[in-house]
C-alpha cells in the first residue's frame, strides 16, 4: 500500500484532565500515516487522482481546533475517524504528541491505528 505523511502537524486545542489544562489552548502535534493508492496519481500527476491533503490538514486543525478533550487518546480517536472519512483512505496511523505533559520527558504521545471495515 502507497502511503502519505503529514508530519508535525502542530494544532492548539483544550486538552487534558486537570483544571489548568482545560482554561487554556495547549499545542499539540500530530503525525499521521495514510495509505492511499498512489498509483494513478503517480502516472497522471492530477490531483483528482489522490487525496487532497491540504484540505485533509484543514479539517484536522478545524477538529482540534473546536475540541475540547480530555485524553490524547481521544483527539488520535477522532483525527482517526476523520481521515477514514475520506474515500480514497484505506488505512491510517494517527500519533499525537503531548509536549510538557509528563516531569522528565521532553512530550508523551500515543498512536492510533485504523482501517476501513
Amino acid at each position: 500500500m502507497d502511503k502519505i505523511f503529514i508530519n508535525d502537524l502542530r494544532v492548539n486545542t483544550i486538552i487534558g484532565c486537570l483544571p489548568t489544562e482545560r482554561e487554556r489552548r495547549q499545542q499539540v502535534k500530530l503525525n499521521i500515516e495514510l495509505g492511499v493508492d498512489l498509483a494513478a496519481a503517480g502516472k497522471s500527476d492530477e490531483l483528482s487522482d489522490t487525496l487532497d491533503y491540504s484540505e485533509l490538514e484543514e479539517k484536522i486543525v478545524e477538529l482540534a481546533a473546536n475540541s475540547r478533550f480530555r485524553l490524547i487518546e481521544a483527539l488520535s480517536g477522532a483525527v482517526g475517524r476523520l481521515v477514514l472519512e475520506c474515500e480514497r483512505v484505506c488505512y491510517a496511523k494517527v500519533r499525537v504528541d503531548k509536549p510538557g505533559a509528563a516531569k522528565y520527558a521532553r512530550s508523551i504521545g500515543v498512536e492510533l491505528e485504523f482501517t476501513k471495515e
